[in-house]
């Protein structure tokens, strides 16, 4: 199972925070790489560090073509922390990780299933749902069984 990279920030100390699809945040530090691979060194150069972008499709994070770390790896060995967005998750998100349409989270919400301003609000074009909400009404995620 991949947990998809959402957003990366790099942080003081050689640390990184990423963000996940599962709505979940975790502190990664990369400075055991620097003993492990001598290609972690290009990280020295802070620009570089600061520089750090999520792979196209989430599977990752890389500086440039030789440094980079898998979305596992970022995973397993990240420490969660706690943020005011934790558990929220873009609709498309969770469809992907109930396993369910869009359309049912839409008819959700327009029945009063999912309520509008407690369970899921809209932001500009983009709706964003609660895993609480989610969990309650649906089970748990099919990744999570």
């Amino acid at each position: 199972m991949f947990h998809m990279v959402k957003f990366v920030a790099a942080l003081p100390d050689f640390k990184l925070s990423v963000q996940f699809n599962e709505g979940v945040t975790k502190i990664y530090d990369v400075k055991p790489w620097f003993n492990k691979q001598k290609v972690f060194h290009q990280l020295f150069d802070l620009r570089l560090f600061y520089s750090v972008k999520v792979d196209m499709g989430g599977f990752g994070i890389s500086w440039n073509d030789e440094v980079d770390l898998h979305c596992n790896e970022l995973w397993n060995k990240g420490i969660q922390v706690q943020t005011p967005f934790d558990n929220l998750l873009a609709l498309s998100d969770a469809t992907r990780l109930w396993g369910l349409n869009e359309s049912t989270l839409r008819k959700a919400i327009s029945y009063g299933k999912l309520i509008n301003g407690v369970d899921v609000m809209k932001f500009g074009k983009q709706w964003v749902i609660t895993r609480s909400a989610m969990e309650r009404e649906y089970g748990l995620p099919e990744e999570d069984d």
